[in-house]
């Protein structure tokens, strides 16, 4: 489907991606899918993103399956698979660049913004933040940020975010392939390309888990604002940019 210098192109992007995932918490996602979508057919982009994410996260979250924190786990994904199809029926109107706005606050909020209470931090919260982040992440696939930026405010332990962020989006991606499939997408035709990539994520994840361990919380949290506040602000130019020539007054 590809070619050999792109297919080894995106094989170490794939790694390097998962590295970045492994290190700061989050931000391999929507780097890939980024580049992915230059240099792929349209129609592919998605199911080959959510079935290579998926094998990254699966990889990540055996890697660290001792930090997981499974209550979060156990009562995040439910509910945020429920947001995502309560958000299929009612929001199906509302203009992209709103959303893609209201994430990006929400982004940064979480991220800059005080310490959830900590009411939010029992079962009310997680089936809040589920529904929430299931709820608004559907429109433009921005789930892996939010649900990150959603992890890292309950926890302070680097590992522990990692792992348990790790194992939430592994439930997450996971539907994707059995709907995809269901629609008539061949995945048969890209199988070499997404098993290479899901190969090479899992040794960047290695690398990223060591390097991880040798670096302070402190240290994490700091790479982890950066990562998700440079996502944030891309989001927000992404929405805005159609807006620009008219509130300058450059016309093109």
């Amino acid at each position: 489907m590809i070619n050999d210098a792109l297919f080894f192109g995106l094989v170490l992007l794939s790694a390097a991606t998962s590295l970045l995932t492994a290190v700061a918490g989050a931000g391999g996602g929507a780097v890939l899918i980024g580049m992915m979508a230059l240099v792929l057919p349209g129609s592919a982009v998605i199911p080959v993103h959510g079935l290579v994410q998926m094998g990254s996260n699966i990889g990540r979250t055996g890697l660290s399956w001792k930090h997981i924190h499974w209550p979060t786990v156990a009562w995040f994904v439910p509910f945020g698979l429920l947001g995502t199809f309560i958000g299929s029926l009612l929001l199906v109107q509302l203009p992209t660049h709103f959303l893609q706005i209201t994430i990006a606050l929400f982004l940064i909020w979480l991220t800059w913004g005080p310490k959830l209470p900590q009411s939010f931090r029992g079962r009310a919260g997680l089936v809040g933040g589920g529904l929430v982040t299931g709820f608004i992440s559907l429109f433009v696939g921005a789930s892996g940020p939010l649900v990150a930026a959603f992890v890292k405010a309950r926890f302070s332990e680097r590992l522990q975010t990692v792992a348990t962020f790790s194992a939430v989006m592994t439930m997450q991606h996971a539907p994707k392939a059995l709907v995809f499939g269901m629609a008539g997408f061949v995945f048969q035709d890209w199988l070499p390309l997404v098993l290479a990539m899901i190969a090479a994520g899992f040794v960047g994840t290695w690398v990223g888990l060591h390097w991880l361990k040798k670096i302070t919380n402190q240290r994490f949290d700091q790479l982890f604002r950066l990562i998700i506040t440079l996502l944030a602000l891309r989001l927000l130019w992404v929405a805005l940019e159609p807006f620009i020539p008219a509130l300058t007054g450059v016309t093109t």
